[in-house]
Protein backbone atom coordinates (compact mmCIF):
# COMPACT_ATOMS: atom_id res chain seq x y z
CA UNK A 1 0.00 0.00 0.00
CA UNK A 2 2.85 2.36 0.83
CA UNK A 3 4.49 1.71 -2.55
CA UNK A 4 1.20 2.31 -4.35
CA UNK A 5 0.70 5.60 -2.48
CA UNK A 6 4.22 6.72 -3.36
CA UNK A 7 3.73 5.84 -7.03
CA UNK A 8 0.41 7.69 -7.15
CA UNK A 9 1.96 10.74 -5.50
CA UNK A 10 4.85 10.76 -7.98
CA UNK A 11 2.43 10.56 -10.90
CA UNK A 12 0.47 13.50 -9.52
CA UNK A 13 3.51 15.75 -9.02
CA UNK A 14 5.36 14.63 -12.17
CA UNK A 15 3.81 17.36 -14.39
CA UNK A 16 4.83 20.02 -11.88
CA UNK A 17 8.38 18.66 -11.71
CA UNK A 18 8.67 18.65 -15.50
CA UNK A 19 7.23 22.17 -15.74
CA UNK A 20 9.55 23.61 -13.05
CA UNK A 21 12.55 21.88 -14.61
CA UNK A 22 11.78 23.42 -17.98
CA UNK A 23 10.96 26.80 -16.46
CA UNK A 24 14.14 27.15 -14.40
CA UNK A 25 16.53 24.46 -15.57
CA UNK A 26 16.46 25.10 -19.31
CA UNK A 27 17.16 28.88 -19.11
CA UNK A 28 19.94 28.21 -16.60
CA UNK A 29 21.62 25.63 -18.83
CA UNK A 30 21.24 27.91 -21.85
CA UNK A 31 22.78 30.82 -19.95
CA UNK A 32 25.73 28.73 -18.78
CA UNK A 33 26.37 27.51 -22.33
CA UNK A 34 26.23 31.08 -23.63
CA UNK A 35 28.59 32.29 -20.90
CA UNK A 36 31.20 29.69 -21.89
CA UNK A 37 30.34 29.69 -25.60
CA UNK A 38 32.56 30.92 -28.40
CA UNK A 39 33.15 30.57 -32.14
CA UNK A 40 35.40 27.55 -31.64
CA UNK A 41 33.52 25.89 -28.75
CA UNK A 42 33.65 26.25 -24.99
CA UNK A 43 35.97 29.01 -23.76
CA UNK A 44 36.58 31.40 -20.88
CA UNK A 45 37.24 34.37 -23.16
CA UNK A 46 33.88 35.90 -22.28
CA UNK A 47 34.89 36.16 -18.63
CA UNK A 48 38.24 37.66 -19.64
CA UNK A 49 36.46 40.30 -21.72
CA UNK A 50 34.09 40.92 -18.83
CA UNK A 51 36.95 41.47 -16.37
CA UNK A 52 38.91 43.64 -18.84
CA UNK A 53 35.99 46.02 -19.39
CA UNK A 54 36.74 49.41 -17.76
CA UNK A 55 33.26 49.52 -16.20
CA UNK A 56 33.34 46.06 -14.61
CA UNK A 57 35.42 46.61 -11.49
CA UNK A 58 33.83 50.01 -10.71
CA UNK A 59 30.44 48.29 -11.01
CA UNK A 60 31.57 45.56 -8.58
CA UNK A 61 32.82 48.19 -6.14
CA UNK A 62 29.61 50.22 -6.38
CA UNK A 63 27.38 47.15 -5.99
CA UNK A 64 29.24 45.82 -2.95
CA UNK A 65 29.42 49.25 -1.30
CA UNK A 66 25.73 49.86 -1.92
CA UNK A 67 24.77 46.51 -0.39
CA UNK A 68 27.05 46.91 2.65
CA UNK A 69 25.56 50.32 3.48
CA UNK A 70 21.98 49.78 2.31
CA UNK A 71 21.08 46.47 3.98
CA UNK A 72 21.77 47.57 7.60
CA UNK A 73 19.99 50.90 7.03
CA UNK A 74 16.93 49.16 5.59
CA UNK A 75 16.73 46.63 8.42
CA UNK A 76 17.08 49.28 11.13
CA UNK A 77 14.37 51.42 9.53
CA UNK A 78 12.08 48.45 8.88
CA UNK A 79 12.44 47.15 12.44
CA UNK A 80 11.76 50.60 13.91
CA UNK A 81 8.67 51.05 11.74
CA UNK A 82 7.40 47.55 12.54
CA UNK A 83 7.82 48.08 16.28
CA UNK A 84 5.95 51.36 15.99
CA UNK A 85 3.09 49.60 14.20
CA UNK A 86 3.06 46.88 16.89
CA UNK A 87 2.70 49.53 19.59
CA UNK A 88 -0.58 50.52 17.85
CA UNK A 89 -0.47 54.30 18.06
CA UNK A 90 -3.23 56.39 16.55
CA UNK A 91 -3.53 56.00 12.77
CA UNK A 92 -1.21 52.98 12.85
CA UNK A 93 -3.18 51.39 10.00
CA UNK A 94 -2.64 54.50 7.89
CA UNK A 95 1.10 54.42 8.64
CA UNK A 96 1.26 50.82 7.47
CA UNK A 97 -0.37 51.56 4.11
CA UNK A 98 1.74 54.68 3.54
CA UNK A 99 4.99 52.82 4.30
CA UNK A 100 3.94 49.94 2.05
CA UNK A 101 3.23 52.19 -0.96
CA UNK A 102 6.77 51.84 -2.44
CA UNK A 103 6.09 48.11 -2.92
CA UNK A 104 3.86 49.10 -5.84
CA UNK A 105 6.49 51.36 -7.43
CA UNK A 106 8.85 49.89 -10.02
CA UNK A 107 12.61 50.44 -9.89
CA UNK A 108 12.64 52.77 -12.88
CA UNK A 109 9.67 54.77 -11.65
CA UNK A 110 11.34 55.23 -8.26
CA UNK A 111 14.51 56.44 -9.99
CA UNK A 112 12.53 58.95 -12.06
CA UNK A 113 10.71 60.21 -8.96
CA UNK A 114 13.98 60.90 -7.18
CA UNK A 115 15.51 62.34 -10.36
CA UNK A 116 12.96 65.13 -10.12
CA UNK A 117 14.22 65.77 -6.59
CA UNK A 118 17.99 65.65 -7.18
CA UNK A 119 18.39 67.07 -10.68
CA UNK A 120 20.09 70.47 -11.00
CA UNK A 121 16.73 72.27 -11.23
CA UNK A 122 14.89 69.82 -9.04
CA UNK A 123 12.91 70.31 -5.88
CA UNK A 124 15.88 70.01 -3.53
CA UNK A 125 17.96 72.69 -5.26
CA UNK A 126 14.88 74.90 -5.50
CA UNK A 127 14.43 74.55 -1.74
CA UNK A 128 18.10 75.35 -1.11
CA UNK A 129 17.90 78.41 -3.36
CA UNK A 130 14.80 79.66 -1.55
CA UNK A 131 16.68 79.70 1.77
CA UNK A 132 19.78 81.36 0.30
CA UNK A 133 21.98 78.29 -0.20
CA UNK A 134 23.77 77.70 -3.49
CA UNK A 135 22.44 74.75 -5.49
CA UNK A 136 24.49 71.55 -5.60
CA UNK A 137 25.14 69.29 -8.59
CA UNK A 138 24.00 66.14 -6.82
CA UNK A 139 24.28 63.93 -9.89
CA UNK A 140 27.50 65.30 -11.37
CA UNK A 141 29.88 62.59 -12.64
CA UNK A 142 32.79 64.04 -10.62
CA UNK A 143 30.82 64.08 -7.34
CA UNK A 144 30.94 60.41 -6.38
CA UNK A 145 29.80 60.75 -2.71
CA UNK A 146 26.77 62.72 -3.83
CA UNK A 147 25.87 60.20 -6.56
CA UNK A 148 26.20 57.34 -4.11
CA UNK A 149 23.97 59.06 -1.55
CA UNK A 150 21.25 59.80 -4.12
CA UNK A 151 21.18 56.18 -5.30
CA UNK A 152 21.23 54.97 -1.69
CA UNK A 153 18.34 57.23 -0.64
CA UNK A 154 16.23 56.26 -3.64
CA UNK A 155 16.85 52.53 -3.17
CA UNK A 156 16.23 52.68 0.60
CA UNK A 157 12.94 54.49 -0.05
CA UNK A 158 11.91 51.96 -2.69
CA UNK A 159 12.90 48.66 -1.07
CA UNK A 160 12.64 49.12 2.72
CA UNK A 161 8.91 48.42 2.52
CA UNK A 162 9.60 44.79 1.56
CA UNK A 163 11.62 44.22 4.74
CA UNK A 164 9.02 46.16 6.71
CA UNK A 165 6.13 43.92 5.60
CA UNK A 166 8.12 40.74 6.38
CA UNK A 167 9.10 42.01 9.83
CA UNK A 168 5.51 43.07 10.62
CA UNK A 169 4.31 39.58 9.70
CA UNK A 170 7.01 38.05 11.91
CA UNK A 171 6.12 40.27 14.88
CA UNK A 172 2.47 39.27 14.62
CA UNK A 173 3.44 35.64 15.20
CA UNK A 174 5.28 36.47 18.47
CA UNK A 175 2.99 36.36 21.54
CA UNK A 176 3.23 39.44 23.71
CA UNK A 177 3.27 37.18 26.77
CA UNK A 178 7.03 36.69 26.39
CA UNK A 179 7.79 40.41 26.51
CA UNK A 180 5.33 40.95 29.33
CA UNK A 181 6.97 38.17 31.34
CA UNK A 182 10.41 39.70 30.72
CA UNK A 183 9.06 43.08 31.81
CA UNK A 184 7.77 41.57 35.05
CA UNK A 185 11.32 40.41 35.82
CA UNK A 186 12.65 43.92 35.29
CA UNK A 187 13.86 43.80 31.67
CA UNK A 188 13.78 47.18 29.93
CA UNK A 189 12.80 47.91 26.34
CA UNK A 190 16.25 47.35 24.83
CA UNK A 191 16.83 44.22 26.90
CA UNK A 192 13.49 42.76 25.78
CA UNK A 193 14.22 43.69 22.19
CA UNK A 194 17.68 42.11 22.19
CA UNK A 195 17.00 38.97 24.23
CA UNK A 196 13.34 38.21 23.44
CA UNK A 197 12.02 39.89 20.28
CA UNK A 198 15.00 39.56 17.94
CA UNK A 199 15.71 35.87 18.70
CA UNK A 200 12.05 35.00 18.09
CA UNK A 201 12.09 37.17 14.96
CA UNK A 202 15.17 35.42 13.51
CA UNK A 203 13.31 33.32 10.86
CA UNK A 204 11.62 36.43 9.45
CA UNK A 205 14.85 38.41 9.53
CA UNK A 206 16.64 35.55 7.80
CA UNK A 207 14.06 35.48 5.01
CA UNK A 208 14.15 39.25 4.59
CA UNK A 209 17.94 39.29 4.64
CA UNK A 210 18.25 36.68 1.89
CA UNK A 211 15.59 38.32 -0.29
CA UNK A 212 16.94 41.84 0.08
CA UNK A 213 20.55 40.85 -0.53
CA UNK A 214 19.68 38.89 -3.67
CA UNK A 215 17.46 41.72 -4.93
CA UNK A 216 20.13 44.28 -4.05
CA UNK A 217 22.54 42.50 -6.40
CA UNK A 218 19.95 43.11 -9.12
CA UNK A 219 19.68 46.86 -8.50
CA UNK A 220 20.39 48.99 -11.54
CA UNK A 221 17.23 50.75 -12.82
CA UNK A 222 17.29 53.31 -9.99
CA UNK A 223 20.97 54.12 -10.62
CA UNK A 224 20.40 54.18 -14.37
CA UNK A 225 17.55 56.69 -14.07
CA UNK A 226 19.51 58.91 -11.68
CA UNK A 227 23.08 58.78 -12.97
CA UNK A 228 23.12 56.97 -16.31
CA UNK A 229 26.49 55.28 -16.78
CA UNK A 230 28.23 57.47 -14.18
CA UNK A 231 27.39 55.03 -11.36
CA UNK A 232 27.65 51.56 -12.95
CA UNK A 233 26.29 48.46 -11.22
CA UNK A 234 26.88 44.81 -12.12
CA UNK A 235 23.38 44.07 -13.41
CA UNK A 236 23.44 47.35 -15.29
CA UNK A 237 26.57 46.13 -17.03
CA UNK A 238 24.72 42.95 -17.98
CA UNK A 239 22.01 45.09 -19.55
CA UNK A 240 24.60 47.24 -21.37
CA UNK A 241 26.42 44.24 -22.83
CA UNK A 242 23.15 42.65 -23.94
CA UNK A 243 21.35 45.67 -25.42
CA UNK A 244 24.03 48.27 -26.15
CA UNK A 245 27.00 46.14 -27.18
CA UNK A 246 24.86 43.26 -28.53
CA UNK A 247 27.10 40.61 -26.94
CA UNK A 248 24.94 37.92 -25.37
CA UNK A 249 27.95 35.80 -24.36
CA UNK A 250 29.54 38.40 -22.10
CA UNK A 251 26.10 39.40 -20.81
CA UNK A 252 25.49 35.75 -19.88
CA UNK A 253 28.88 35.62 -18.16
CA UNK A 254 27.92 38.63 -16.04
CA UNK A 255 24.52 37.13 -15.27
CA UNK A 256 26.22 33.88 -14.26
CA UNK A 257 28.49 35.77 -11.86
CA UNK A 258 25.49 37.52 -10.29
CA UNK A 259 23.66 34.21 -9.93
CA UNK A 260 26.67 32.47 -8.38
CA UNK A 261 27.31 35.29 -5.89
CA UNK A 262 23.60 35.39 -4.96
CA UNK A 263 23.50 31.63 -4.34
CA UNK A 264 26.71 31.66 -2.28
CA UNK A 265 25.40 34.59 -0.23
CA UNK A 266 22.06 32.87 0.43
CA UNK A 267 23.77 29.64 1.52
CA UNK A 268 26.15 31.65 3.71
CA UNK A 269 23.27 33.41 5.44
CA UNK A 270 21.47 30.11 6.06
CA UNK A 271 24.55 28.45 7.53
CA UNK A 272 25.52 31.47 9.61
CA UNK A 273 22.11 31.92 11.19
CA UNK A 274 21.64 28.17 11.65
CA UNK A 275 25.02 27.84 13.39
CA UNK A 276 24.20 30.71 15.72
CA UNK A 277 20.91 29.09 16.64
CA UNK A 278 22.54 25.74 17.34
CA UNK A 279 25.29 27.36 19.36
CA UNK A 280 22.77 29.20 21.47
CA UNK A 281 20.84 26.01 22.16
Amino acid sequence: MRRRSTSAAMLLIAPSIVFMTLLFGWPMVTGILQAFGGPSGLTTDNFARMAADPYFWPSVRNTVLLIVVMIPVQFILALAMALLIRAKPKLSGLYFYIWAIPLAVSDLAAGLVWLVVFTDRGYLNSLLTSVGISPVSWLAYDNYPSMFMTVLIAEVWRATSLVFVIVVAGLQSIPKDYEEAAGVFGAGFWSRLWHVTLPLLRPSLQTALILRTILAFQTFAVALALTGQNFPLVVGETYRWYTGLQDTNVASALALVVMAVSMVTAVGYLRLLRDQTEGAS
